[in-house]
């Protein structure tokens, strides 16, 4: 077996997760051990119509659930929350979850093992895209991008947060190049790209050497252990994804946007200072 620190590696072998949105029910894909993350966790919850409720217990983990396709219900400390697109639910550690459907309804799961139980909350898509600190544009053309935060500073949680990143069509995003690998791992999962769209997603710590330059489509996840992690969309289309980012400290590290910009293309600025409103 692969020891934890060659797991945290920029290796395509556990850096790269094809196909994601592929199976009905519950999975998971990302893993601590399997995957190169230490604490980030991302899975799915897909059904269709005619499917029974899905029901788990999160345990000591936090949970959020982002959906990503159709609607549905999600039951849990006693309330039922009706979600929609892009809409999200952060719910606290020792949980018990229900979703359920009449239709179609797609779930992103993500989660980390976390010491505290924080407070349930609904955030709604609509909410969020009229608050200038969680929905702005950043850059411009050729790196603009509309980045939606969806569970940040909005959420009180322990490790997870999460957002929806839409590339202006054929742009770069995550411009300049910037990591912050001694807070926060990431993994990026794209979404909203119908076939043939793809986009080209690099990792590394050098970039006259990259670790991973992968070709990338709906359903697709690459997990960010460290380094600067830059992608562009192919002509035609735009590069969209769900990212997720883990903590490294319960608590202390859970910051979004205080990064570090690649030397090279460091002007002083890093896109992101919206969030910091």
């Amino acid at each position: 077996m692969q020891t934890q620190t060659k797991l945290e590696n920029i290796d395509p072998a556990t850096c790269v997760i094809k196909g994601t949105n592929k199976q009905k029910g519950r999975t998971i894909s990302v893993k601590p051990g399997e995957t190169a993350t230490r604490n980030l966790f991302y899975g799915r919850i897909i059904i269709e119509a005619g499917d029974a409720p899905i029901a788990f217990e999160n345990e000591t983990h936090e949970t959020g659930l982002i959906c990503l396709g159709g609607s549905g219900h999600v039951t849990t400390g006693g309330q039922t929350f009706a979600m929609k697109l892009y809409d999200a639910l952060y719910v606290p550690r020792d949980s018990s979850i229900i979703a359920a459907s009449d239709g179609a309804f797609d779930l992103a799961e993500l989660s980390s093992p976390v010491e505290k139980q924080y407070p349930l909350q609904f955030v709604g898509f609509d909410d969020v895209r009229k608050d200038p600190a969680l929905h702005f544009i950043a850059g411009k053309v050729p790196t603009e991008r509309d980045l939606n935060i969806l569970l940040g500073k909005n959420v009180e949680a322990g490790r997870i947060m999460a957002g929806v990143t839409f590339s202006t069509e054929g742009n770069w995003t995550s411009w300049p190049p910037h990591e912050h690998a001694n807070l926060l791992e990431e993994a990026y999962l794209y979404i909203d790209m119908p076939a043939p769209q793809f986009g080209i997603q690099m990792v590394y710590t050098d970039g006259e050497t990259p670790e991973l330059v992968q070709v990338v489509r709906e359903g697709d996840v690459v997990v960010m252990p460290k380094g600067y992690h830059p992608n562009v969309a192919a002509p035609g289309g735009s590069i969209n994804f769900l990212w997720m980012m883990a903590a490294n400290k319960e608590g202390d590290d859970r910051q979004f946007g205080v990064v570090n910009v690649q030397p090279e293309f460091a002007t002083g600025v890093s896109g992101l200072e919206a969030s910091q409103k």
